[in-house]
């Protein structure tokens, strides 16, 4: 099979040399392709003196790069891994066998058991943890490292992602794609690294944490609108009983309306929810349509196992 290695790039000079003479090593069958996103160190320098394929990508962001890579790139198997070393190349024939064997779309290669000291900054697994487990609750619990930059992914995987992502939120995009078409997927666990010594990680933990929590509301109203509405809906619903519950008392007893500011506040919050609901009814037929074509775009490439 054609196997591709895709390694996005961002001042990555004090690792990126390793990391492609790793994957050299593990998959010698497979080509290696840099994607540089305008480093100012000696990125480029470095990779094409290893041996990869480099190429470039001007607008800044992982998202970016992943959406330009999955463009340019034909391959059978794609292996997706951040170039800074921090992952471990021999898993990826691993992954790569059980993509095959068991017609898979993606594997993820899980992080979460490793015991190297500061291979995880401050804050990130539990980030990750909230953040995988609050989109295992919106759209399925089938992934347990969400925000893993390792991965394999079958071609027809590859050609039917949108890539709507600009920056750390892909992976985030990544899953939520296979688990919204029910797509094959797996996790095997792989060892993880701290970073080599001079290499920075580009993640911020606070911005890129709430740029990911928004991109899964995003999702979520794109994805499940029905869901989303219909709870705005509840919310509005519960909101405007309790507001109309005095006043209908009041008139059951007495036959009068004293307090018509609220009665108007209980109509009008009722009114939006009944909006909410049919904005979540008319968007969830519009989705449907969407995964459609989708779904029919992603079959129309054959399994990485068929024959």
């Amino acid at each position: 099979m054609n196997i591709a290695v895709l390694i996005p790039c961002y001042n990555e000079e004090h690792a990126i040399t390793q990391v492609v003479r790793d994957f050299q090593a593990a998959l010698p069958q497979a080509t290696i392709h840099v994607y540089d996103n305008n480093s100012r160190d000696r990125t480029v320098e470095l990779a094409r003196a290893a041996g990869a394929v480099v190429r470039h990508e001007p607008m800044q962001g992982k998202g970016n790069v992943v959406r330009r890579m999955f463009s340019d790139i034909e391959a059978d198997i794609y292996v997706m891994v951040d170039g800074d070393a921090t992952y471990h190349a021999p898993s990826a024939p691993a992954m790569i066998a059980r993509l095959v064997d068991e017609n898979l779309d993606m594997v993820v290669g899980a992080r979460l058991h490793t015991e190297e000291a500061g291979a995880f900054r401050a804050g990130h697994q539990f980030g990750n943890h909230m953040l995988t487990g609050f989109v295992a609750r919106l759209f399925g619990d089938r992934v347990q490292d969400m925000l893993s930059g390792y991965r394999v992914f079958s071609r027809r995987f590859v050609k039917s992602f949108p890539a709507m992502s600009s920056g750390f939120e892909t992976e985030t995009e990544l899953v939520v794609h296979a688990l919204s078409l029910s797509m094959p997927v797996a996790e095997v666990e792989t060892p993880y690294f701290a970073r080599p010594e001079g290499s920075v990680s580009k993640l911020n933990t606070y911005r890129d944490g709430w740029r990911i929590l928004l991109t899964i509301l995003a999702l979520l109203k794109r994805e499940r609108p029905l869901a989303l509405f219909g709870s705005i809906f509840g919310a509005l619903t519960l909101l405007a009983v309790a507001l109309a519950e005095p006043v209908v008392v009041t008139f059951m007893q007495t036959g009068l309306v004293p307090r018509f500011p609220t009665a108007i506040l209980a109509t009008g919050i009722m009114i939006l929810a009944f909006l909410s609901l049919t904005a979540g009814i008319i968007l969830d037929t519009v989705t449907h349509g969407r995964r459609e074509a989708k779904r029919l775009h992603y079959l129309s490439h054959k399994a990485p196992g068929a024959t």
